[in-house]
């Protein structure tokens, strides 16, 4: 296990670009609370829920033609973001409508709320969301829902939680209908002029996202970077020579070190975030923190990421691999071509600018220093590319390696990492202002 306290550093040689001290000069809130460690130790509601939310979300739908044709918008294009954001604002406004602590999200309770368990209701909303969203996997959440309710006591409270779960979960899935992710896409057609996205196949991936419906933003472009440098300025130039250098197959200077955090980093979202998120629902025993947590940092995520990919498809960059190979029309002199340049690992299949594992990590660590009061929040991430869990000590050296990780794979510039990151504060930042604080 690696604990890191700072950003990796290539033997002296790490460019700091212009563009990357631009953006980490933008104003973050200033915390004073002593530091905090996450330990994922103790069990409870939420982080029960959140499991099997994160089963159903990632299971295959049934195959039959019967389940296919009656399959849901969520079945037919499952994004886990979206789906278990849904589950954890129900979860949270479930809980808030009974203990008063927190302003609700997305519901304003009806049914009666006092005396009501909180087990019931936690349970209730989550089921009836997941039930709504995926009814032909109720092999994943049915036998858990009977089960856990079992444990509860029958009476008025367990009754009443049932009711307000429920009533919460019908009215975030009415909320969340027809949330967009069904947009019907003409077939991309890959740009020819310098500089802009060529796809690896034509059906790039995440087209969609721009069109879904954001949880808290007012439109999905509030955050939307400013444009990347200029092909034929001095910054671009330096940010190509850096992925150059640092993500080539052959390259001489990335160190093992180096490239062993750039594959940890590879291991596709849906099980990696899912799994690595899971630890927070039960870093604490109170109910009610655990609902907030997992709130904050999913409705943050999903809309960071959201906004990410329409910043991604509003620009439409290339890949360092299209830069570095055809550097010879890009007009800067700088930019050497090397028609043989290679980046160590794949690259995904979407335009290049601003980097989305950035846009998320920014998300995440601005959520988690909102909610803690401080960015020294000490936390564990594992990879099932590597094998092994890596120990952040502080957000910030979170968000660095994952920046990092990006260029010594070859996937990414300078500018686009720190762009994404500072997309994915701004989002958590204008969420926590919103949302989930406490009640006047």
């Amino acid at each position: 296990m690696k604990t890191l306290n700072h950003p990796h550093r290539n033997g002296g040689r790490l460019l700091i670009l212009p563009a990357v001290l631009a953006l980490a000069a933008c104003a973050t809130p200033h915390y004073t609370a002593p530091p905090v460690t996450i330990v994922a130790d103790k069990p409870n509601v939420v982080a029960y829920w959140n499991d099997i939310a994160n089963r159903t979300v990632l299971a295959p739908s049934p195959p039959s033609p019967a389940s296919a044709a009656n399959a849901t918008p969520e079945e037919q294009r499952p994004t886990f973001f979206f789906d278990l954001a849904s589950v954890h604002v129900a979860i949270y406004d479930a809980v808030v409508a009974i203990e008063g602590r927190y302003k609700p999200f997305a519901v304003k309770r009806k049914s009666p709320a006092a005396g009501a368990s909180a087990e019931a209701a936690v349970s209730a909303a989550a089921f009836g969301v997941l039930k709504a969203l995926f009814p032909n996997r109720a092999a994943v959440y049915q036998g858990a829902y009977e089960q856990r309710l079992a444990t509860i006591a029958d009476g008025p409270a367990k009754t009443l939680g049932l009711a307000l779960g429920s009533e919460v979960a019908a009215e975030v899935v009415r909320q969340r209908a027809n949330d967009g992710r069904m947009v019907a896409l003409a077939p991309y057609v890959s740009a020819t002029a310098p500089g802009q996205f060529r796809a690896a196949n034509p059906n790039p991936v995440f087209r969609h996202f721009p069109s879904v419906k954001p949880f808290a933003l007012q439109s999905l472009g509030q955050f939307r970077p400013a444009p990347p440098p200029a092909l034929n300025s001095a910054a671009y130039a330096a940010a190509v020579n850096q992925t150059r250098a640092l993500g080539g197959t052959a390259s001489t200077v990335r160190t093992p070190e180096q490239l062993e955090a750039a594959r940890f980093h590879t291991e596709p979202p849906p099980p990696a975030i899912t799994r690595n998120l899971g630890r927070f629902a039960a870093s604490t025993a109170n109910v009610g923190d655990a609902a907030r947590l997992m709130a904050l940092v999913y409705v943050s995520y999903v809309d960071a990421i959201a906004a990410c990919f329409e910043a991604k498809y509003h620009y439409q960059t290339w890949r360092p691999a299209s830069a570095i190979q055809m550097a010879d029309v890009d007009g800067n002199d700088a930019t050497p071509a090397d028609a043989t340049w290679t980046p160590v690992l794949p690259t995904p299949n979407h335009p290049e600018y601003p980097a989305a594992h950035s846009c998320t990590s920014g998300s995440v660590g601005e959520s988690l220093r909102h909610f803690y009061g401080t960015p020294h929040v000490t936390f564990t991430w594992d990879s099932k590319v590597t094998n092994t869990t890596r120990t952040y000590a502080g957000i910030d050296a979170f968000n660095a390696e994952a920046g990092m990780a990006r260029l010594h794979g070859g996937m990414h510039f300078a500018f686009a990492t720190a762009a994404g990151e500072e997309l994915g504060r701004r989002v958590a930042q204008w969420v926590a202002a919103r949302h989930f604080g406490r009640l006047d």
